[in-house]
Formats: C-alpha cells, structure tokens, sequence
C-alpha cells in the first residue's frame, strides 16, 4: 500500500475577506491542497510563515503596511522553499516594477485563480502572466 502523498499547505494573504474566502474555495476545490492560515497583512504573512511553514503562499501586492512585494521579498530570503504566487486585479504589464524580482514564482490575476493555476504554480510549470 502506497502513502498519500501529504496536503500542500496554503498560507492565503489578502487584506479583503471576500477574496480571501474565494481563496478558499479555489484551494478547497484543488485536490491534495489545504488552508492553513490566513493573514490580512504583510507583517502578519510572515508571522504565520515563520510559524506555519506552508508549501505556498498566496499574496496580494496591496496590503496596509508592509506591501505583498516587500512581503514576498522578505518571507522568499527567509524561507526559501515556500513557494510565493503574487495576486492583484492589475494586468501583468501595469504590476510595479519590483514585482518580478521579489522572490514570487508567478503573477496571476485574482480572476484567473483556479485549481489548475495553484497546480502548475507548485509543480513548476509558471502560468501565464509572470
């Protein structure tokens, strides 16, 4: 009998709880991933990390204080086997410009958040965007 493979662990970070509860769904919805945590802001996400050490990391570029950005940056030095997918409403060519060198593996739109995108994010296969 072979052993399940474990869940992969989702932190979801997002100063909104609706988006943060449609994480949660999309998460649920995606076999062998679970939530858990969840955290409001930048200083908060790397708090959890620390604590929580999740296989992914969904953040927000826009949070109150310390930004998603700067958040990835730090939480990518420190943990660098946690994977980081950074999420916004902004179209790829309008993300600020540190974006792509903070650490994240991929940018996706929040609307584009599906089972499949956290899938590829995870086995390496980026999704479009970033």
């Amino acid at each position: 009998m072979q052993a399940e493979a474990p869940a992969v662990s989702v932190l979801v970070v997002d100063d909104q709880e609706p988006f943060r509860a449609a994480a949660r769904f999309v998460v649920r919805a995606t076999a062998g991933y679970q939530v858990v945590g969840e955290a409001a802001s930048g200083e908060a996400a790397l708090e959890l990390a620390e604590r929580l050490r999740p296989s992914l990391v969904l953040m927000d570029i826009n949070l109150p204080g310390m930004s998603g950005i700067e958040a990835t940056r730090r939480l990518t030095r420190t943990l660098p086997d946690v994977v980081v997918m950074l999420l916004s409403t902004y179209s790829a060519d309008d993300l600020p410009d540190d974006a792509g060198t903070s650490g994240a593996r991929a940018y996706v739109h929040k609307t584009d958040l599906t089972p499949d995108v956290l899938r590829s994010v995870i086995d390496g296969t980026q999704p479009p965007g970033f």
